[in-house]
């Protein structure tokens, strides 16, 4: 497979070429939301050009809207539509004069949250972070509980607190227990944590009491992004037995303003590491379950910490949504589930201070010679990812900001 030429004066290693093509939602000045595409340092008004270009009126209503919801909406075939259509007219010279019109510098939008998050859900599909939290929080236990290998564990988080890159996040208060002590304390949390994970964006709503089975689940993944997970150790520590997260982590989520198509990443499909015991029927599908050779960095006030890869996870995203539907909970367009903490076997590879820091005992040391054991007010957390692409392009997955404020 060879990566498509453009007329756009890009460099071929661009992360943001025609082979990555992701949406997000702008505006301009006081102008409207609308959904763009990414193309190099640009972003493409593509409601504006459906309508200039007249081939896709299909399509259009939906990339005039506020959200990418619409365009979730209409499934998998109006999806690859939308995509060669693009392709294109970024690639054909004599598109260009209809394109260029409609191509906007990235430092002069403003970008928002690109879905209307429906339902939120969090898996735990990394066996290397699974193992280290299990030594962490259980230590007198096995790593892995029981049902560990058998379905992929999540929990249903709050949709309502996914916020876009760029946004502040605040110290959450909550109960918290001290080492030691016999009764918890009620203040800001004092561990406060990040999560590097991949986000998967979910169409083509379904009917309740209809599960999705794990090959029918790419009709309905769209597209990825980038997410943080956002996590008060010490509140979740006190208060996830027996029903497991709550107040630890509803505070905030932050996803990045670009989903990458999963069409996008076909080249970087790679086989999950071995399953054993075999899964149950209803989590294989016909062919041998695939996850995403995806390699993330996370930076702290400008340091790059860790360097996770994605390829490390245990549970395919085709089983965490056939998983998520198998007792019969509908879809909706829109609907977010999260991959869980992206974790690796070198402790270079560790996607959270939790792992990084072993529960802060022992401190990452920053340049500036601060340490930190969690975050403190001001610290800036970013996540970064690429993916390789066809004929040895890149794939940018861009990258998902937030900075820790006081509470309130």
């Amino acid at each position: 497979m060879t990566a498509p030429a453009s007329w756009l004066d890009l460099p071929p290693d661009h992360p943001f070429g025609v082979a990555t093509l992701p949406y997000g939602v702008f505006a301009t000045g006081a102008g409207t939301p609308r959904v763009g595409v990414r193309v190099g340092e640009q972003v493409l008004d593509v409601a504006a050009v459906a309508e200039a270009d007249g081939r896709v009126p299909e399509l259009a209503a939906a990339f005039g809207a506020a959200t990418l919801n619409p365009l979730l909406s209409l499934g998998r075939p109006a999806w690859r539509r939308a995509r060669a259509w693009l392709t294109e007219l970024l690639t054909q010279p004599d598109r260009r004069a209809v394109v260029a019109a409609h191509l906007v510098p990235l430092d002069r939008v403003r970008l928002s949250l690109p879905i209307d998050v429906a339902d939120y859900v969090d898996f735990y599909a990394s066996e290397y972070h699974a193992s280290n939290v299990g030594r962490i929080f259980r230590p007198d236990s096995p790593p892995l509980t029981p049902n560990w290998k058998h379905l992929p564990i999540g929990y249903h988080g709050r949709a309502g607190t996914v916020v876009v890159s760029g946004t502040e996040i605040r110290r959450p208060r909550g109960q918290r227990r001290p080492p030691g002590a016999a009764t918890p304390t009620f203040g800001p949390s004092q561990a406060l944590d990040i999560e590097a994970e991949l986000g998967f964006v979910v169409g083509q709503a379904t009917e309740l009491g209809t599960p999705v089975s794990v090959d029918e689940a790419d009709e309905h993944l769209f597209g990825v992004v980038l997410l943080n997970d956002w996590s008060a150790r010490d509140i979740q520590a006190w208060e996830y037995v027996p029903l497991g997260p709550f107040l630890g982590k509803s505070f905030a989520t932050s996803i990045s303003a670009w989903v990458v198509p999963l069409d996008a990443l076909a080249a970087a499909r790679v086989p999950v590491p071995g399953q054993d015991p075999e899964p149950l029927p209803y989590l294989r599908g016909t062919k041998p379950p695939q996850g995403l050779d995806i390699r993330c960095e996370v930076e702290l006030n400008g340091t790059v910490i860790s360097r996770p890869t994605y390829r490390d996870m245990y549970w395919s995203p085709e089983q965490m949504l056939a998983h998520m539907t198998v007792n019969g909970a509908r879809l909706r367009d829109g609907d977010l589930f999260a991959s869980g903490t992206i974790s690796g076997p070198r402790d270079d590879s560790l996607g959270c201070l939790l792992e990084l820091t072993r529960n802060g005992t022992q401190p990452l040391r920053l340049p500036d010679g601060s340490t930190r054991g969690y975050l403190t007010d001001g610290d800036r957390v970013t996540l970064r990812a690429w993916a390789p692409g066809p004929a040895g392009a890149r794939v940018g997955l861009g990258e998902v900001t937030g900075t820790i404020v006081p509470p309130r």
